[in-house]
């Protein structure tokens, strides 16, 4: 099994909301994913509660899939691309992580 994990710090303002409104949209169309993509076998996405300064990001996704090509298979999907794409407009910055789980 490989997990997946992204963690995002996200712009203070982006597409005329707050950092938290596009949250919480970031979020619910990343959860949207799960019925839509057969690849993805678990998800968990997460929003920070604590105002920070330094390296602390605001958002992270945690997803499971049964092999690498079934990542690959996940992180190509026309509707993942679209999750992208509103990502790209309110993204300030991201990490990334992917490894086998025995």
């Amino acid at each position: 099994m490989i997990k997946h994990i992204v963690m995002w710090k996200l712009l203070d303002e982006a597409n005329g909301k707050p950092k938290q409104g596009n949250a919480e949209e970031f979020k619910s169309r990343l959860e949207a994913l799960i019925p839509k993509i057969d690849a993805i076998k678990s998800m968990e996405v997460g929003i920070g509660y604590l105002e920070a300064e330094g390296a602390v990001f605001d958002m992270v996704l945690t997803t499971t899939h049964d092999s690498k090509e079934k990542l690959q298979e996940y992180a190509e999907h026309p509707e993942h691309q679209k999750v992208v794409a509103f990502a790209g407009g309110i993204v300030a910055e991201r990490r990334v992580v992917d490894y086998e789980v025995n």
